[in-house]
C-alpha cells in the first residue's frame, strides 16, 4: 500500500475526514519520509495538535495543515536539542549581551530559563528593552512564538453578502512605517452615538446573597410575564390550571422541567405552572401528538391540550414566542423598561443614523503559551487600517483558564497585567486614530480581576481623560450606536443550550439551522439566559438585578461569543406575526491554544438585509 494511502487510513480510523485529500496528502508525505515518520506517528501528532488547538469539528482542513506541519517541525527540532547535552537555550538578555560584544564568564554564564520565565510583551518588557522593540544595542527584536510563526493570516473564514475593500487575505507581514502610512490615508470615519442601558448590576454591588424566593420570584414573574402576552394577543384563553383532570381541551402556561436529574429527553418532560394557577405543580407532558418541538430545561412556553387523568398533559398545541415590535414590548411592562444611560452620549458629533460599522471580538486575548497579547496587538493594528466607529472586546481578558494564571507563575497582578496590557494598548490605539473611535469592554465570568457572578457589573475602568471613548458594559448588556440597538453577552448560552436542548421534526417540516434556532431560543424567550437549573459552572444570583438577564426588544445585533465554531446569521422569526429581523454574530475566540482564532467585522446599514459581516481569521 502507498503511504499516501496509509496516512488515509489513519486518519479514517482515527475518526478524521479529509478536505482536500490530494493537497493534504501532498503535504504530509514529504514530512513522513524527511523525518522517518510512519503514518500512525504523524496521525498521533495531529490528534495532539487537534486537542492543543481546540479545533472545532472532525475535517482535517487544509488551512490547518500548514500550521500543523511547523508544529510537527518544531517538535523534531526539540527532540534533536534534548539528545544534545551540551546545547545551552539562549535568552533575549543572552544575545544582547552577544551583541554587545560582552564577554561571558563561567560564573555568570546565564543557565536554561526554568519553566515559570514568561516571554514578556516586546512593548512592555522593561529588563531586556529600552524602547518598543529595540535592544540596548540598538538592533531590533521580537520574541519567537507559535503565534507568530503561523502562515494563514487574516483570513476571511465567512462572509454574509460582501465587505467593501476587504483585501485581507494574502497579507504580507508590515512594516512600521507602511503602517503609519496606511493610516494617514484613512479617512476617519464620523463619531458613532452611544447610549448604554443601564439595567446591571454596579461595580460595588454586593453578591452570594441569592436567596431560594429571589430565585422563585425570576421563575414566577417569567412565566406571568409570558402569560399576560399570550392573554394580551387575544389569540389564546386565560390560562387554567394543567394538573386537573378535564376531557376538554385547555390552554396552560409553564416552564419545562426534568423529572429526573441528568439530561432532558421525552418520556421526562415535566411542565410546571404558576403558584397563581396550580400552586407550582408539576405534570408529566405528553408530546407525541406533536408535528414538531424543540424545548430545553426553564423554557417558558404555552401548551393547548387536555388531560383526561390528571397525571400527563397532552400536548397538541405548543406556543414558545412572544416576540413582539420595540413598542409594543416596552408597553407591555412599563414598570421593568430599562433606563437609559446618556453619560456618553454624544448630542454635537454628526453622525449618519442606522449605520455602524464594527470590529468584534472575544477573548482570550493572548495565546496560551505566553501573556505577550500578540493578537489583541495584530487585532488593533488590523483596526488601525479598517478604522471602524465602534470596536467590542468581550472577555475574558485575564483568563482564569490560561496556565500561567493557573499556576500563579506571573509576577503580575491580575489588575497590573490588565493595566498595562489591556487598557494602555487601547490608549494608545485611541492617542493614535483620535477622538472619532469608541472602545467597549464586556467582561467575562472567566476575568481573573473581576467578580465571579452573573449577571456581572461592568469593570470599574478609571480613565478621566478618555472616559467618552472607554466604556464598560455590564454582563449581559444592551446599548445603542447611531440607533442600531445591540445585546451581548459572554456566558457561552449558546454551548449550554446545544447540551440540553432536545428536539423531534416530521418529514414535512424543515428543522432549519440548529445554531439559529439556539438563538432563537434566546430572542422567543427575551432572556440571555433562559436555561433553568443553570449549568454547575454559572455563579447565576437572582438577587442581583433579575430585569439585567432580559432581552427587551429584538435586537439588530446579538452577539454571543461561544466555543461553539464561529457563525454569522440573519434571523428571520414569521411565527405569530412576528416580521422581526436581527444579525447573530458568534466571532468565535481570539485565540485558541497557541495559534490564531477568529474575530467579526461587521457594516451594518439600516437594515439586516442591506448589512455587511465577515469572520476573519487572524
Amino acid at each position: 500500500m502507498a503511504i499516501e494511502e496509509e496516512i488515509k487510513a489513519e486518519f479514517g480510523r482515527s475518526g478524521f475526514d479529509l478536505e482536500d485529500e490530494e493537497e493534504i496528502l501532498n503535504k504530509c508525505l514529504p514530512f513522513c519520509i524527511n523525518y522517518s515518520l510512519n503514518p500512525s506517528d504523524l496521525v498521533s501528532s495531529w490528534e495532539v495538535y487537534y486537542l492543543n488547538r481546540q479545533l472545532n469539528g472532525s475535517t482535517v482542513q487544509s488551512a490547518e495543515i500548514d500550521g500543523f506541519l511547523t508544529y510537527l517541525q518544531n517538535e523534531q527540532k526539540e527532540a534533536i536539542i534534548k539528545e544534545e547535552t551540551d546545547i545551552h537555550t539562549y535568552s533575549s538578555r543572552d544575545v544582547e549581551m552577544i551583541l554587545n560584544d560582552d564577554d561571558i564568564s563561567k560564573d555568570n554564564a546565564p543557565g536554561t530559563p526554568t519553566d515559570h520565565q514568561q516571554v514578556l510583551s516586546p512593548a512592555y518588557d522593561a529588563t531586556s528593552l529600552t524602547n518598543g522593540n529595540v535592544l540596548s544595542s540598538g538592533k531590533s527584536w521580537k520574541p519567537t512564538t507559535a503565534f507568530s510563526k503561523r502562515t494563514n493570516r487574516l483570513e476571511v473564514k465567512f462572509s454574509i453578502n460582501k465587505m467593501p475593500n476587504l483585501e485581507i487575505t494574502k497579507q504580507e507581514p508590515s512594516h512600521d512605517n507602511d503602517e503609519d502610512d496606511i493610516v494617514r490615508k484613512v479617512c476617519p470615519r464620523p463619531r458613532c452615538s452611544l447610549v448604554v442601558h443601564g439595567s446591571g448590576p454596579r461595580p460595588d454591588c454586593r453578591f452570594m446573597y441569592d436567596r431560594t424566593e429571589d430565585r422563585f420570584n425570576a421563575l414566577e414573574n417569567q412565566i406571568k410575564k409570558h402569560t399576560r402576552v399570550y392573554v394580551a394577543s387575544g389569540l389564546y384563553e386565560e390560562p387554567m390550571d394543567p394538573t386537573i383532570a378535564s376531557q376538554r381541551s385547555i390552554f396552560t402556561v409553564g416552564m419545562i422541567c426534568c423529572d429526573v436529574e441528568g439530561r432532558l429527553n421525552e418520556k421526562s418532560v415535566m411542565l410546571q405552572s404558576s403558584a397563581e394557577n396550580s400552586g407550582g405543580q408539576r405534570v408529566r407532558l405528553e408530546l407525541q401528538q406533536l408535528s414538531h418541538f424543540s424545548v430545553f430545561p426553564g423554557q417558558v412556553v404555552g401548551i393547548e391540550g387536555h388531560n383526561p387523568s390528571g397525571h400527563c398533559l397532552v400536548a397538541s398545541k405548543m406556543v414558545d414566542s412572544i416576540i413582539c415590535s420595540p413598542g409594543e414590548s416596552e408597553n407591555l411592562n412599563p414598570a421593568k423598561k430599562l433606563a437609559f444611560d446618556k453619560e456618553n452620549h454624544p448630542t454635537d458629533l454628526p453622525c449618519k443614523l442606522r449605520e455602524l460599522s464594527m470590529v468584534i471580538a472575544a477573548g482570550p486575548f493572548t495565546t496560551s503559551d505566553n501573556l505577550s497579547f500578540e493578537p489583541l496587538a495584530e487585532l488593533l493594528a488590523y483596526a488601525k487600517k479598517r478604522s471602524p466607529q465602534l470596536i467590542i472586546l468581550m472577555g475574558p481578558f485575564i483568563d482564569t483558564e490560561h496556565p500561567d494564571i493557573k499556576k500563579g507563575t506571573t509576577e503580575r497582578s491580575y489588575d497590573e497585567i490588565f493595566r498595562i496590557e489591556i487598557l494602555r494598548r487601547l490608549e494608545d490605539y485611541i492617542e493614535c486614530m483620535g477622538s472619532a473611535v469608541r472602545i467597549l469592554l464586556v467582561p467575562s465570568i472567566r476575568d481573573a480581576n473581576h467578580d465571579f457572578v452573573f449577571p456581572q457589573p461592568a469593570f470599574d475602568i478609571k480613565l478621566p481623560d478618555l472616559k467618552p471613548q472607554i466604556a464598560s458594559l455590564t454582563n449581559p448588556g444592551i446599548f445603542e450606536a447611531n440607533e442600531v440597538k445591540v445585546g451581548c453577552c459572554t456566558m457561552d448560552i449558546l454551548k449550554q443550550l446545544s447540551g440540553e436542548e432536545i428536539s423531534r421534526f416530521s418529514a414535512d417540516v424543515k428543522p432549519g439551522d440548529r445554531m439559529s434556532r439556539l438563538v432563537n431560543h434566546i430572542l422567543k424567550q427575551q432572556s440571555f439566559y433562559p436555561l433553568y437549573p443553570p449549568a454547575e459552572s454559572v455563579p447565576l444570583d437572582y438577587s442581583l438585578a433579575p430585569e439585567a438577564l432580559q432581552v427587551p426588544w429584538v435586537p439588530d445585533v446579538l452577539i454571543l461569543p461561544s466555543d461553539i465554531k464561529y457563525f454569522v446569521k440573519v434571523l428571520n422569526d414569521e411565527s405569530e406575526g412576528n416580521h422581526m429581523k436581527c444579525i447573530s454574530v458568534n466571532p468565535g475566540r481570539l485565540t485558541k491554544g497557541e495559534g490564531g482564532g477568529t474575530f467579526a467585522e461587521l457594516d451594518f446599514y439600516e437594515s439586516a438585509d442591506t448589512s455587511n459581516a465577515s469572520i476573519v481569521g487572524i
